[in-house]
């Protein structure tokens, strides 16, 4: 078995057909005008899908797409203590978590997470997850701020397809356009908006760490009193002291 492989002299209009495993030429044809261009399109059609199976491809494509935005969940004000695992463990009591996507933080350091995009094996299941944590405070890894669910969005996804019959124009504006003036209060905005953002970020993970500390310290010392406790139980020290002072400590 061997492929064809193709080699054309526009000029003098000539086809070469070679084989694939020495090179040795088979035939040369000389082709006409018209014979050259109906075995170009023919190559064209085999290599190249046609228009209407293309359009119908992402128009199936899109479908799905929107399909798996119906059973996705955007949540958002988490910790960046939150990892794809917490997530996993927090959402999968209200069934099977599929695809945990984190949304990039764009206007500080996108390795700190405070949104994610969860998609759930069901319509039905991603409804129960924001019923539930809108209805009720829902903590994610120890941190005392509630998380906030809402329904996924199509400009949510980075990924999204191209939607089909969507046509996008792009021009270069001129300083003197009324749209150049409208353009840079946009960026001006977003430049502040960055740097708020940027500030909110660093006191929030300044007061996490704090709480952490506090919630380390705090386990510490209940860890100290058990064991202080189990080891009084353990040799005799506090049997013999309810037997002193004749009172029931505990049943043996």
């Amino acid at each position: 078995m061997y492929y064809l492989i193709y080699e054309f002299d526009v000029i003098g209009m000539t086809l070469v057909v070679k084989a694939n495993y020495d090179g040795m030429c088979f035939w040369t044809e000389k082709l006409g005008m018209s014979n050259l261009f109906r075995f170009w399109m023919y190559c064209y059609r085999l290599s190249v899908p046609s228009y209407m199976d293309s359009t119908s491809t992402a128009v199936a494509d899109y479908a799905a797409f929107l399909e798996k935005v119906k059973r996705t969940v955007y949540v958002d004000n988490l910790s960046p203590q939150v990892t794809e695992s917490v997530i996993r463990t927090a959402l999968g009591q209200f069934g099977t978590v599929k695809n945990v996507q984190f949304i990039p933080n764009y206007t500080g350091p996108k390795n700190i997470p405070c949104c994610a995009l969860v998609e759930m094996e069901c319509l039905r299941q991603a409804e129960a997850v924001v019923s539930e944590i809108t209805q009720f405070p829902f903590m994610m890894s120890g941190m005392p701020r509630p998380a906030r669910a809402f329904r996924a969005e199509v400009e949510m996804f980075d990924d999204r397809p191209i939607k089909p019959g969507r046509r996008i124009q792009c021009r270069w504006v001129d300083r003197k356009d009324p749209d150049f003036e409208v353009a840079s209060k946009i960026k001006r905005l977003v430049r502040k908006h960055a740097a708020e953002d940027l500030f909110l970020l660093q006191q929030q993970l300044a007061q996490e760490e704090k709480l952490a500390k506090q919630q380390e310290e705090t386990l510490k010392a209940n860890y100290k009193k058990f064991s202080i406790i189990d080891n009084v139980v353990s040799d005799g020290t506090a049997p013999g002291l309810a037997k002193f002072y004749n009172m029931k400590a505990f049943d043996s």
